[in-house]
């Protein structure tokens, strides 16, 4: 049976293998050429299905007894996969709108829940080289190109401090501004994809607040990078579920 050290960084390669398979699209002529839409109106590319496929065949062959549950693959129904107690749940490329607009703040996200709760997530951005892990019980780390790692700590500001806010590049909305006009806010960071719990997680931001739909890929694999940040062996909290009937969650406010 792999270890868990060893199991992570399989998966962190898997992640930048995927992320490869994106550049071979960003930049190009391919990249508006390939975009085709969902049911939903949000864009599907070539990159989003090369990745999937790298990430799911590599899961596969990493730990085969173990479920993959991908925005870009198959999605079973909530009756064949109830009793899933641990599965891996992928977005293979988190913030495609950035991606097809050449704004390089799009992911890969991939998280392993076991008993409805994330107990280790990768999120890898290729553009920039930047990487963001963690497991439970063992912290969460960073890595910048070919810096050194380093473990990374979310904050928590004094409550009369202004809060550094950092929300969505692509999904503005009126109960976002509702909310910022009820606390003291220092700056606004606008920023694509899971990259967000990641400014959360390592301090650079206080506070991630979403008010609109999102799905359980898009936040697992950051949701444990945030849970795994708190110092002295603690976990943070956050108001997500996993593996629910309906995959979509309801708004929330990130940090603290």
């Amino acid at each position: 049976m792999v270890s868990a050290e060893r199991l992570i960084e399989d998966v962190r390669q898997l992640a930048r293998d995927a992320g490869q398979a994106i550049l071979r699209y960003y930049g190009s002529s391919d990249t508006r050429q390939a975009v085709a839409w969902k049911d939903n109106a949000s864009p599907l590319t070539m990159a989003d299905r090369d990745a999937h496929t790298v990430i799911a065949d590599g899961l596969v062959r990493l730990t085969p007894e173990i479920p993959v549950l991908s925005e870009e693959g198959d999605i079973p129904e909530y009756e064949a996969r109830r009793g899933w107690t641990r599965f891996w749940l992928v977005d293979p490329l988190d913030g495609t709108k950035e991606f097809t607009k050449g704004i390089g703040e799009f992911t890969v996200n991939i998280a392993l829940i076991e008993n409805g709760a994330p107990t280790a997530g990768v999120i890898y951005a290729p553009v920039l080289d930047l990487m963001y892990w963690a497991q439970a019980g063992a912290g969460t780390w960073r890595q910048d190109g070919a810096a050194p790692i380093e473990r990374v700590y979310s904050g928590k500001r004094p409550a009369m401090a202004g809060r550094i806010i950092v929300q969505s590049r692509s999904h503005p909305s009126a109960e976002l501004e509702a909310y910022l006009a009820t606390i003291r806010v220092e700056q606004r960071i606008p920023l694509g994809s899971s990259l967000k719990f990641c400014w959360v997680a390592d301090g650079r931001a206080d506070l991630y607040p979403r008010f609109g739909p999102t799905m359980e890929w898009d936040v697992a694999a950051g949701d444990c990078i945030y849970r795994e940040s708190a110092p002295d062996g603690e976990r943070r909290q956050t108001p997500f579920t996993y593996n629910k009937r309906e995959l979509r969650n309801g708004s929330f406010v990130l940090g603290a």
